[in-house]
């Protein structure tokens, strides 16, 4: 984040989408200015608050995908949530506190990430160490002791140490002291020992190769792996302190850790190996503390929906599903404004945590939100609607681009789909006449039209003898026109 500056951010947008530069510029400035507060001097960093976000459009013209991108481009921990899903405190339901706590969830994964792939080449090379273990177990021996007469024998050190004290308690009782007897280790023992010691490290040494070269990634292997056992299912409700999953989770760690026998491949036992070395050597307090640091400092959450909780003037309120809006709103308002939330990694501060806040807002305003919350929502941006230039261009210039995804998709059966010029142009309008003539949902509309042209063909790909189709304004035509004009599209609307 720190090489980009805020026009670098937009232009790495822009390659995954298209159009929206209010939209991005917002977003850009927002995540530049998280790097100029962290050079700030400490006194003045403290009064440096974000200044959140409110979007409001339509359904499907890249609200949430510009904000997981943004999260993504600064490696930050990003959660996107519904605000229908929560209710006011005292009704069954989600609630606000949850947002945090999920947030503190992810941070903890991408820090855990992070961390191990800093120590993942040490952790590697112990998880090979141990199924060489597994394959090739060490013998401790120690020299051998001739027998009268008799071809001398390796014994282990468990009954070298018992027979040691056995004759040193004899020897002790009958002699003052230890004389060299026939017992002694000779020379050609010693001479064994060393020989056995090389061939032994020769064998592990090949092993070892092989695993690390992974020529014997497919053979099986048997060990022992350790299982949690599975905590009671218990529903809790608690007054914002602790949800659902955090008790399961402490029920979990309370209950006693199982061994259990696993077949499994040499890459697999690899990874398995590799992982828990990986958890050993990383230091879970530390790990805990940034994830936190790093959630309260460069969290973003992504609250959705944000119109469906609006008041609406004339509506009545006070009863029906109504009943908790405003209360929601009071709900999210100390969470926004800078509060300290409870989480089972310890307290969370949500004052430097980024909001944006996203609504179509077609029955309700901005307005509608309680003062307090709109305050707390100072940048507003509007998003366009998407024209048929714009599905045009959503078709083919992404790097996620739909037309790359379903070409790669058939690739995978050895069918090669090219699309003309004049194909993508026809499947934008056929798009933008169909949300102009049903619900407008935005950009998704190119999946249903999509799925609908590919259908048979992507159903009979592995079949078919003939490995490249070309697709051009008349095949969309023929597979298409028919079915828009009835508006027969129902099954394929997300």
């Amino acid at each position: 984040m720190e090489d980009l500056t805020p026009r670098e951010i937009v232009a790495e947008l822009d390659k995954y989408i298209v159009g929206q530069s209010a939209a991005k510029r917002a977003v850009a400035i927002a995540l530049r200015n998280r790097y100029r507060r962290r050079l700030l001097p400490a006194e003045m960093r403290e009064d440096v608050i974000p200044k959140n976000i409110l979007m409001i459009g339509p359904t499907g013209v890249g609200k949430t995908e510009i904000a997981r991108r943004l999260a993504v481009l600064a490696r930050a921990p990003f959660v996107k949530v519904e605000a229908t899903k929560f209710t006011e405190v005292g009704y069954v339901g989600r609630d606000v506190d949850s947002m945090v706590r999920d947030l503190v969830q992810v941070s903890l994964r991408l820090v855990e990430k992070e961390k191990t792939d800093e120590v993942r080449e040490q952790a590697e090379k112990r998880a090979v160490d141990r199924i060489v273990d597994v394959l090739q177990p060490r013998r401790a021996e120690k020299p051998a002791r001739a027998n009268s007469g008799g071809p001398s024998i390796i014994q282990s050190d468990n009954m070298m140490d018992a027979l040691n004290q056995l004759f040193s308690r004899s020897e002790s009782t009958s002699k003052p002291a230890a004389t060299p007897t026939q017992d002694d280790p000779t020379d050609e023992d010693e001479a064994l020992r060393k020989k056995r010691h090389d061939q032994e490290a020769r064998v592990r040494d090949l092993l070892r190769n092989q695993i690390t070269s992974g020529v014997k990634d497919d053979d099986t292997i048997e060990i022992e792996v350790e299982e949690a056992a599975p905590a009671p299912f218990m529903q809790v409700m608690t007054p914002g302190q602790m949800g659902e999953n955090d008790m399961q989770d402490m029920l979990g760690s309370l209950m006693p850790k199982k061994r259990k026998k696993r077949t499994l491949t040499i890459k697999e036992a690899k990874e398995h190996f590799t992982n828990e070395e990986a958890r050993a050597m990383i230091d879970q307090d530390q790990l805990t503390r940034e994830a936190i640091t790093r959630a309260e400092q460069s969290g973003i959450i992504f609250v959705d929906e944000m119109d469906k909780i609006a008041g609406r003037h004339g509506s009545g309120g006070g009863s029906g599903p109504d009943v908790s809006r405003e209360g929601v709103q009071r709900d999210i308002l100390p969470i926004i404004e800078g509060s300290t939330v409870q989480t089972k990694q310890g307290p969370v501060k949500t004052d430097f945590i980024l909001f944006i806040a996203a609504g179509a807002f077609h029955l309700s305003k901005p307005s509608d939100l309680i003062p307090e919350l709109q305050g707390r929502l100072p940048i507003r941006v509007e998003l366009e609607s998407l024209t048929q230039e714009d599905f045009q261009r959503i078709l083919v210039e992404p790097r996620n681009a739909l037309v790359k995804q379903y070409q790669a998709l058939l690739a995978t059966e050895g069918l090669t789909v090219e699309f003309t010029d004049d194909a993508v142009a026809e499947l934008a309008r056929l798009a933008a006449e169909v949300n102009a003539q049903m619900e407008n949902i935005g950009a998704r509309r190119l999946h249903t039209i999509m799925e609908r042209l590919l259908d048979e063909l992507s159903f009979d790909a592995s079949e078919l003898e003939e490995k490249s189709v070309t697709i051009d304004a008349e095949y969309v035509k023929n597979k298409l026109a028919g079915i828009v004009k009835n508006e027969d599209l129902s099954r394929y609307i997300l």
